[in-house]
């Protein structure tokens, strides 16, 4: 007739048992070694990321070699942006420690498209309080100046206050030393 209830019982003990046992075989065979030794990952992939070049550097790995641009930039309003958002990665210019590449030098329309990438518009924090920024097109509108023109037309582009303020000295409109 049928199988009895303990009959039942031992299949499906040994069932699992043996899918169990499977299951721990099948991943004794598929994890690396290395996983678990430093806790839930594996150890090797730091090693691996060791051995990965380094693409990306610091403001300061930049001005060590661009004095003129470092006691712009370091004054400026710009102070805290990576020279590789606008100039591109450390390493399509420096390789080994020596110049191995020469990055691009944006111009005319291309450094307005720059600009836009954080000054298209003003940045709400909350819903209540903006961000103190420059937003286009409507600062051209508030300077009464045309909107084909490219920021760096009024703006140096590492300090965007420079020209700004040494005109305001000029002119009188702004102590000096401000």
């Amino acid at each position: 007739m049928g199988l009895t209830y303990r009959r039942r019982l031992l299949i499906v003990l040994i069932s699992i048992v043996v899918l169990s046992a499977g299951g721990l075989l099948i991943k004794r065979l598929l994890l690396p070694k290395s996983f678990g030794v430093y806790g839930p990952y594996r150890a090797d992939a730091i090693a691996e990321a060791a051995l990965v070049p380094i693409r990306h550097g610091t403001n300061a790995s930049c001005l060590k070699c661009h004095p003129y641009e470092a006691k712009i930039h370091k004054k400026g309003r710009h102070q805290a942006i990576s020279c590789e958002f606008c100039h591109g990665t450390f390493a399509d210019h420096v390789t080994d420690g020596k110049k191995s590449g020469t990055l691009p030098v944006k111009k005319e329309k291309e450094i307005t498209t720059l600009c836009l990438r954080c000054h298209n518009t003003e940045i709400k924090a909350r819903h209540e309080e903006v961000i103190k920024t420059v937003a286009m097109p409507d600062h051209l509108k508030n300077q009464n100046v045309k909107l084909t023109n490219n920021c760096n037309q009024c703006h140096h582009v590492h300090a965007p206050l420079k020209y700004i303020n040494r005109a305001k000295q000029i002119t009188g409109m702004m102590e000096a030393g401000l």
